[in-house]
């Protein structure tokens, strides 16, 4: 069972992700409702809320609550989004996405990762998340096309594969927007990529 965290331990915790810039009231709700307790490991539970990244299953980790609210706030997400994650690890990150769109796609690689983010992800009732085994970089053509797509995995630019998975045009609100983040990239920016 997941330690309960203390309300002092929680308002520091959106306190945190405020003075580091989160402004969108919708992201910090998600982040709020989340129980990122139990997307962490047993032993590294009371720092669950500590604003790092803690190690998980296949030498992989849980991102930083910062990294995750950043992430999310720039995709700018509405309800009835469709969203493509690629690297669900404990997900965490689907989690969160659930709470702002309608359907969340996670594609993971690692078989363990893959099992217990999904049986996880039941347990919690987010309904809205499916997670598939396989290889983000090659989404099978029948899982269809996407409002935004999160890439939470190293990378200096996200491969054409998955940004021809995206909508095209309509509203400006249902442009495809892409995300990425990881130690050799850094956030993507609509001046160098498609999003």
């Amino acid at each position: 069972m997941a330690p309960k965290h203390s309300p002092p331990e929680k308002m520091m915790f959106q306190f945190t992700l405020r003075r580091r810039g989160i402004s969108d009231q919708a992201v910090l709700r998600a982040m709020e409702e989340v129980p990122r307790e139990a997307f962490v490991e047993e032993p590294d539970r009371a720092d669950a809320y500590r604003d790092c990244a803690l190690g998980i299953a296949c030498g992989q980790t849980i991102s930083q609550p910062f990294v995750v609210a950043y992430m999310t706030e720039q995709l700018k997400l509405q309800k009835q989004h469709r969203v493509l994650e690629i690297g669900t690890g404990s997900g965490y990150q689907a989690a969160v996405l659930s709470r702002l769109a309608g359907q969340i796609l996670t594609v993971e690689r690692f078989r363990t990762l893959a099992d217990a983010a999904r049986l996880r992800l039941e347990k919690l009732a987010f309904h809205n998340v499916e997670v598939m085994l396989g290889d983000g970089f090659n989404v099978p053509a029948n899982v269809g096309q996407f409002d935004r797509i999160i890439v939470t995995a190293a990378m200096e630019q996200i491969p054409e594969s998955l940004t021809d998975r995206l909508e095209a045009g309509g509203a400006p609100d249902r442009a495809g927007r892409a995300a990425s983040w990881g130690p050799d990239a850094g956030p993507l920016r609509p001046d160098r990529n498609r999003i």
